[in-house]
């Protein structure tokens, strides 16, 4: 076995996972203390000496990969993105990178990709980004056909709610979420309106009860096509590993014999 093949079972190990988790929960909580000005006046060169040895060691992290994997770190989507937050955390400071020294928060995020559960949720989310795509643009058509009614049938006397084809699309919005719907938009509509119920009431079966439990379920129905294929996958890899310790076996009866 080469070094750079054992370099990368050791970062595959269960165990440099954990430590990379600890590292970057620990760097978080370092970023969210620097929110906190008491804190800061107290122990803010700690604070900030602390954050650059997490930042150091995620570099060395992905200096490892880098030479473990070389050019095969890049056909891994998480790799690139942790190739990414760590780029964005090692620009210099200053006015015009304010915003991307913001963004250092990002990191925690990288608890994603190395803790298998949590990317099985993230890619079952993006396996079903495809299938929403439709859902989405079955929503879209409610909502512009629901603002373009809103906005004829109560914008004269409700201008704030819905006196444009904006303001009705947000209020509606709001309505779908079910956010202060009733006694905010709702009931004051139909004191001026005592029929709007039959516009609001089937528009939230529709909206709130109907399309998005599609989304939710096709959100469900992709992580757990994502969590068949892991199982077969590790199945599978079980299997050829009990066929090749077997036909070593194998050979080495015949050596003897």
């Amino acid at each position: 076995m080469t070094s750079r093949q054992q370099l990368a079972a050791f970062l595959d190990r269960p165990r440099t996972r954990n430590v990379i988790t600890a590292v970057i929960l620990f760097n978080a909580v370092l970023l969210g203390l620097e929110t906190i000005d008491p804190v800061m006046r107290l122990a803010g060169g700690l604070i900030a000496a602390l954050d650059r040895l997490c930042l150091a060691f995620f570099t060395l992290e992905i200096s490892a990969k880098l030479y473990a994997h070389r050019l095969r770190f890049f056909r891994s989507g998480w790799n690139i993105f942790d190739f990414a937050v760590v780029a964005i955390a090692l620009v210099p400071a200053g006015q015009s990178f304010g915003v991307l020294r913001a963004l250092r928060i990002l990191r925690l995020l990288r608890v994603v990709s190395v803790t298998p559960t949590l990317r099985r949720v993230v890619e079952g989310l993006l396996t079903a980004l495809p299938g929403m795509g439709s859902v989405f643009a079955l929503m879209a058509l409610i909502f512009y056909v629901a603002s373009v009614m809103a906005t004829k049938l109560f914008g004269e006397s409700f201008p704030d709610w819905f006196g444009t084809l904006g303001a009705s699309a947000y209020s509606l919005f709001q309505i779908m979420t079910l956010e202060s719907w009733s006694m905010g938009i709702v009931r004051p509509v139909m004191e001026v309106y005592p029929e709007a119920w039959l516009f609001f009431v089937p528009f939230i079966l529709i909206t709130t009860f109907a399309v998005m439990n599609l989304v939710v379920g096709l959100i469900v129905n992709s992580m757990q096509d994502a969590h068949a294929e892991e199982s077969n996958a590790a199945t599978e890899d079980y299997r050829h590993e009990v066929v090749a310790r077997l036909d070593a076996i194998e050979r080495h009866l015949r050596e003897r014999g």
